[in-house]
């Protein structure tokens, strides 16, 4: 293998977690190589136009959410589409809250070695859930802790072998096929996949960010409280807001949330595979 000359976090991160946890692995990595970090954040629809080539003499951090257990699937076409490898060294990275990641992990291993990335490692990270009140204060001290005996384990494997890690290797829950289901409060499936945020207009200064900050654009930027746009429940419009006027009150949605807050309260585990 050459030597890494580069190290390149990239990022789809709407409220923030992904995006911190990738550029912490790139940072501890970027220290044990002596090499400095860029950060490439394709979270917003101007970054979702020009495709990016990778040469076998850079590192890519690879991270994405976990959304119904895999990579969310209007984020799939950008991740098989505009990033290509030459052989590339890579770091798979999701984050998932506090429920589980299922097979978003898996799913983003194969779609970069598809398109000619070598991953030599992959983790997921327990973060604060988009819209649920769990996984509250992840990632912990334990899980940073974490996160740097896998920097090290990386590191060690690009000064010896560097070989690839198997899809195999990576826990998932099933075959890579359906999206998990979300559960109401009564364990019975809902659908909220047309629930869109709303707008308190006694709350709402016009201020513009929540357009600014949505990654398919979909919020109107002359009449915020418009959404004629896709949403992908990603809650950026909701924790950017610095009214608070932003909200979701579809009751399926609620229910799912509600579900989320009474099952999932005890800490799941961040895990690594490098071997």
């Amino acid at each position: 293998m050459q030597p890494i000359k580069n190290i390149k976090a990239v990022f789809f991160s709407p409220t923030g977690n992904t995006k911190r946890v990738v550029e912490r692995l790139a940072a501890l990595l970027s220290q044990k190589l002596n090499l400095p970090v860029e950060s490439d954040d394709f979270t917003l629809p101007a970054a979702h136009v020009d495709a990016r080539t990778y040469s076998s003499e850079d590192l890519v951090i690879f991270g994405v959410p976990t959304y119904a257990g895999r990579i969310p699937n209007k984020v799939l076409p950008f991740v098989q589409n505009l990033f290509k490898g030459k052989r590339t060294p890579a770091v798979a990275v999701v984050t998932f809250g506090n429920r589980s990641f299922d097979n978003s992990l898996s799913e983003l291993h194969m779609e970069l070695e598809k398109n000619n990335f070598s991953v030599i490692g992959a983790g997921a990270v327990v973060c604060k859930h988009a819209f649920a009140e769990v996984g509250i204060g992840r990632p912990d001290d334990a899980d940073e802790k974490r996160i740097a005996a896998f920097a090290d384990t990386v590191f060690e494997k690009l000064q010896k072998s560097a070989l690839p890690l198997s899809n195999a290797s990576i826990k998932r829950n099933e075959a890579l096929t359906a999206y998990y289901v979300p559960l109401g409060t009564d364990g019975k499936p809902v659908n909220f996949l047309k629930a869109k945020p709303v707008t308190d207009k006694a709350k709402c200064d016009n201020c513009g960010v929540c357009a600014a900050v949505c990654p398919m654009g979909s919020i109107d930027k002359n009449d915020v409280s418009l959404v004629p746009g896709i949403c992908i429940k990603c809650q950026a419009c909701i924790v950017h807001c610095h009214t608070k006027a932003k909200s979701f009150d579809d009751p399926l949605f609620l229910s799912h949330k509600a579900m989320l807050e009474q099952n999932y309260t005890r800490p799941a585990a961040s895990e690594f595979f490098a071997e």
